[in-house]
């Protein structure tokens, strides 16, 4: 299995409701795997921040709700952190996949990424990042019941260490001879 199966099969045994995204390739698998469960509601967003939103609301009508972006979107997300999911201590997990580091070919995508952790830290919401494939269900698994049994949100943040990350369109890595 890969952490996308891990992390599926973890939410459902965590009873997850509802996941409300903004499409992201390396989050395609986790998102088709949730699509697919009759179990769970799924809306597409096209902010983050409506993401959040509408994951705050389905929470605050009795749903666990999870959001999926990538860390360039999370940018778009801080007031709605700031003024609902945290001062009123919903919980909303949300899944974060990781750019700007190890290769990546769009600068765009670096300046979220150096204060990523450490907003996540000033708005006293907990996170781990998930960059162990051994790890994943025991991380995802405890981030999710520590989120919906605390009533806080909470974050999983994923490395490309696990989704490959991105490099430029056309690049392959570099062969070393032997």
């Amino acid at each position: 299995m890969d952490w996308a199966e891990i992390t599926l099969d973890r939410l459902r045994r965590q009873d997850v409701r509802l996941v409300t995204f903004v499409p992201d390739g390396a989050l395609a698998k986790l998102i088709q795997g949730f699509e697919a469960d009759s179990g769970i509601e799924c809306f597409t967003a096209t902010r983050e921040d409506e993401a959040v939103a509408i994951a705050c609301g389905g929470a605050m009508g009795g749903a666990r709700s999870v959001t999926l972006m990538q860390s360039s979107g999370f940018g778009n997300i801080a007031n709605a952190l700031a003024s609902l999911a945290t001062p009123y201590q919903i919980p909303v997990l949300m899944i974060i996949t990781e750019r700007g580091i190890l290769g990546e070919f769009n600068p765009v995508q670096t300046p979220i990424t150096r204060v990523l952790r450490s907003t996540l830290d000033g708005l006293g919401i907990p996170h781990v990042t998930l960059d162990d494939l051994n790890k994943v269900e025991f991380l995802v698994d405890r981030m999710a019941s520590q989120c919906f049994n605390a009533q806080q949100p909470a974050a999983l943040i994923v490395s490309p260490m696990l989704t490959g990350g991105k490099t430029s369109p056309g690049s392959a890595p570099s062969k070393r001879a032997a």
